[in-house]
């Protein structure tokens, strides 16, 4: 099966796929493809409008939700993220109650204090816990809201509320990829790396070119180190370089996974990468 996303207004063809499996699983594949669909669509419908939004004379809140959106979807840079940070701010503006710009905003606030770009991170996990919560106040059903909440509490030591969360989003959303990683990412914090896997895995066959495949991919590498399989979890942490190569934890990462291996000057060289 072809699957093509054209513009209908400029006929300009924006994102194709190709599905490829044995006709006896006919059920799964159907669940596949819609469940890829959904994560990709969202990525490139995002793109598009963002695109649209640009051209716009008076950007309205959901126009500039877009804008920074599609910042994230740039890469999880400095840059990118006060760039993502700006757009929600000033949809907030507009209009202070405005679900999809606090769900922005949160993200960036969690993502900084998940990538370590900032010397006071409690701060942004604290911001962002607010912006999730005062989201689900005002929209209980929004599957991001539950991630995102979850995410925080993975990072501050409630990680069982974290994983609670993220299967409240599933339930709200089974698609949405990323909740399904991040209940990976909570095993290995509570000491369960051997768990961790199924949950990566999952992510990854929903949205093999994820935004932030890079990331799940790390979480299997360090989870593989907890476990001992010190050579698997390089080849997990090359995946994700291989993936996003501005990306500068996973260097750390590799470099503790390769000193493990005795492989010390191959550790000193990724280490030096990531610090540049």
């Amino acid at each position: 099966m072809n699957v093509q996303l054209v513009d209908a207004e400029t006929g300009n063809h924006l994102w194709a796929e190709r599905f490829d499996k044995p006709v006896a699983d006919l059920f799964n594949m159907q669940d596949e493809i819609l469940s890829r669909l959904a994560n990709a669509l969202n990525a490139q419908l995002i793109e598009a409008e963002a695109r649209r939004a640009e051209r716009s004379r008076h950007p309205d809140a959901m126009d500039l939700f877009f804008q920074g959106e599609s910042c994230l979807h740039k890469g999880l840079t400095p840059e990118q993220l006060t760039k993502a940070r700006g757009f929600f701010e000033r949809a907030l503006a507009i209009d202070p109650r405005s679900v999809q710009a606090l769900i922005g905003l949160a993200s960036v606030d969690m993502i900084v204090g998940i990538a370590m770009l900032t010397d006071d991170r409690a701060a942004n996990l604290s911001a962002a816990e607010t912006n999730a919560i005062k989201v689900l106040a005002l929209a209980p059903h929004a599957a991001e809201a539950h991630f995102i909440l979850g995410c925080v509490y993975i990072l501050t030591n409630r990680a069982a509320q974290g994983i609670a969360e993220c299967e409240q989003a599933l339930v709200l959303n089974p698609n949405l990829a990323d909740a399904h990683a991040a209940r990976g990412w909570a095993k290995f914090f509570m000491g369960r790396a051997a768990e961790t896997e199924g949950h990566i895995l999952e992510a990854l066959r929903l949205s093999p070119r994820d935004t932030f495949a890079n990331v799940w991919m790390n979480c299997l590498g360090r989870a593989k180190m907890q476990l001992g399989a010190d050579a698997e979890a390089v080849d997990w942490l090359r995946r994700s370089i291989e993936t996003n190569r501005n990306f500068p934890l996973t260097y750390f990462h590799l470099a503790a996974a390769l000193g493990l291996l005795g492989a010390l000057d191959e550790a000193r060289a990724a280490a030096n990468v990531g610090l540049r």
